[in-house]
């Protein structure tokens, strides 16, 4: 079929000052579904070329007007006051949310065209109209997502799983204790329970848009880096904390940073009160609080390097088979098919 796919972010490694957690999964993503012989053409501005530069040599159709497709697929945005709540054309202004209401606009309301929201940040209200609107569905990165909508997780590659060598990554030196890439959205309170106070006693590092960290003086902040160097800082780290907001951590939805670190051997420790914790990572990586995780950093410094420590890196692979590439390009295409028959029908009754 023929997919218009919206999105605000980029395909390749975009530019450093913006957050944009898709790029490491949506060019894969969008790939799987081409090589199943689906046409996807790209509804929002091509951020890649405009913005960082990036010249993906003709791969992908962008088209800022309302071309003929069979299905629209949203990554769901939302209203950033000052940001996309602003007059085009004004200083600071992105115009993805404009954007996104003309869509909607065109293809779902006007023409009932089949539509899927992704809702990755848990923004789409319970009380909007797309969650019970006949031709839409609502998919959402959780275990538990809202009742009526589907789960689709932030996918990553069998191939990257395939290529994972536990006793490789096991055998790397690693200088830092505890390393965390990320943002400072909504994470205060897993940063001050978990992370705060094991990196006042060892040594870590924190990449990303902590604007706030006044509270921690003795945190060491790197800022903003770019996206490819994200690897670099778990590669050099034992272990992170998966920190979540509140809204995901209650559903189980997990963002990318797990199979980030994992990939790069650095092992991901989970706070137990991330519903399914324990289907994210062994139960031995779970901890229940700072002194926690201080006491699983002595012990993995401990089994650094050893079998031991590849055979726990392993389990932690093992565990990103639930993120799998081919089963979310399922889900997805499955709720399309669904989706366009139940349509079909309804034009066929009316």
């Amino acid at each position: 079929m023929k997919i218009g796919y919206s999105f605000w972010g980029f395909l390749g490694n975009g530019v450093t000052d913006t957050p944009d957690g898709g790029r490491s999964h949506r060019r894969p993503f969008v790939d799987a579904l081409l090589a199943r012989g689906h046409e996807i053409v790209f509804l929002q501005a091509d951020r890649d070329r405009l913005e960082a530069g990036d010249d993906l040599g003709g791969a992908y159709t962008f088209d800022d007007g309302l071309p003929r497709i069979d299905a629209l697929f949203l990554e769901w945005r939302w209203a950033i006051p000052g940001r996309n709540t602003t007059v085009c054309g004004c200083e600071g202004h992105t115009c993805d949310l404009h954007r996104q209401a003309q869509l909607i606009n065109h293809y779902t309301a006007r023409h009932q065209t089949p539509t899927v929201i992704w809702d990755k940040d848990r923004t789409l209200r319970a009380e909007s109209v797309w969650r019970r609107t006949a031709h839409t569905r609502v998919c959402e990165a959780a275990l538990a997502p809202t009742p009526g909508a589907h789960s689709l997780l932030f996918p990553v590659t069998e191939d990257l799983l395939a290529q994972a060598d536990p006793l490789t990554l096991a055998a790397r030196p690693r200088d830092l204790a505890l390393g965390y890439v990320g943002n400072q959205y909504d994470r205060d309170e897993s940063f001050d329970r978990f992370f705060a106070p094991a990196a006042a006693r060892v040594e870590h590092l924190v990449a990303g848009k902590w604007t706030k960290t006044g509270r921690w003086p003795y945190v060491r902040f790197a800022g903003r880096i770019p996206f490819e160097a994200a690897a670099g800082i778990y590669g050099r780290s034992l272990a992170t904390v998966l920190m979540l907001p509140e809204r995901y951590a209650a559903v189980g939805q997990m963002t990318q940073r797990i199979f980030e670190a994992v990939l790069a051997g650095c092992l991901p420790l989970a706070p137990a009160d991330i519903r399914f914790a324990d289907r994210f990572v062994p139960k031995e990586l779970v901890v229940c609080s700072g002194s926690d995780v201080l006491e699983r950093l002595s012990y993995l410094r401990e089994i650094a390097g050893t079998e031991q420590h590849a055979a726990l890196i392993a389990a932690c692979v093992d565990r990103l088979r639930l993120f799998g590439l081919s089963q979310q390009v399922n889900t997805l295409e499955s709720v399309l098919h669904g989706l366009l028959q139940t349509t079909a029908t309804e034009r066929g009754a009316a």
